[in-house]
């Protein structure tokens, strides 16, 4: 079934080697060595019958390790994101909590996709899809800044801390707010500052730009980001005031970045830490 280093690949080893699978990804490799349609369906179905696969949704399966009780079984929220769409990624907050970057655990993952599909609960965890910003809906990979990263025996597809940034920044109501934001991105140890600009600028968003501008400048002497940077960045600030949250919540203007940056913010005063806000 299938090949693994040019040798045919049983039925078995395809689910060892698939901790989360696609319909799709079983029946090319299955119906590759001869077998028909319907044969490779009745195993899935047999498989789910005896408890050693989970059906997650049309389409989507989990491989339930040898040993394991598959009614409590709960596969790793990161491979079924991606695999909820051929083109998923994972990203937003859940993307900081892939990179061990999140300031808190949600329940909640969150993927990219050019579609709109929706939310799918499944043991405990709402997988949410998130429409790609328009401005890189159609560019291949949304415009770059996803890698493919090893991750319990499976692939992830997943945003980097560049991107990541860049993208919760765009769309702050996808991060829990802007605590949850800062506190997150802060514990980041080094961005790659070329790749946040590129990506930054194939958004379109002179307010985006700003507020990773600001975000940058509190925090420039533990990220390391030199004031020729911030120059660079700040050429693409918007040429009038903009308010940091789409609420209009007054503060004070922030030059050169033309962000009028609510007190909370600007002072980072923050409420006692807690726990899991989702």
């Amino acid at each position: 079934m299938g090949t693994q280093d040019g040798k045919p690949q049983r039925p078995r080893d395809f689910f060892a080697s698939h901790p989360v699978f696609t319909h799709a990804e079983f029946i090319r490799a299955h119906t590759g060595t001869g077998r028909s349609q319907h044969t490779s369906n009745s195993l899935l179905a047999e498989r789910i019958a005896t408890g050693s696969l989970l059906r997650i949704k049309r389409g989507v399966y989990a491989t339930v390790p040898v040993g394991t009780d598959a009614a409590n079984y709960q596969p790793p929220p990161p491979l079924v994101a991606t695999k909820l769409a051929d083109d998923a990624v994972v990203a937003y907050h859940s993307a900081l909590e892939f990179h061990g970057r999140a300031y808190s655990l949600w329940t909640r993952e969150q993927y990219l996709t050019a579609g709109r599909l929706a939310p799918l609960r499944f043991r405990g965890v709402e997988y949410i899809a998130v429409q790609a910003p328009r401005a890189v809906r159609d560019l291949a990979d949304f415009g770059g800044g996803i890698e493919v990263r090893p991750y319990a025996e499976g692939a992830v597809r997943v945003t980097t801390l560049e991107r990541t940034l860049v993208d919760l920044l765009h769309a702050p109501g996808q991060g829990g707010g802007w605590e949850e934001i800062w506190r997150s991105l802060a514990m980041a140890d080094y961005f790659e500052l070329d790749a946040v600009l590129d990506h930054a600028l194939l958004m379109g968003s002179a307010l985006t730009v700003a507020r990773i501008g600001f975000f940058l400048e509190q925090h420039r002497e533990s990220l390391m980001v030199p004031d020729a940077f911030l120059a660079r960045l700040a050429a693409h600030a918007p040429p009038q005031p903009l308010y940091l949250d789409r609420q209009r919540k007054s503060g004070r203007l922030i030059k050169p970045w033309n962000l009028i940056v609510p007190k909370t913010v600007l002072e980072q005063a923050w409420e006692e830490p807690h726990e899991d806000r989702a």
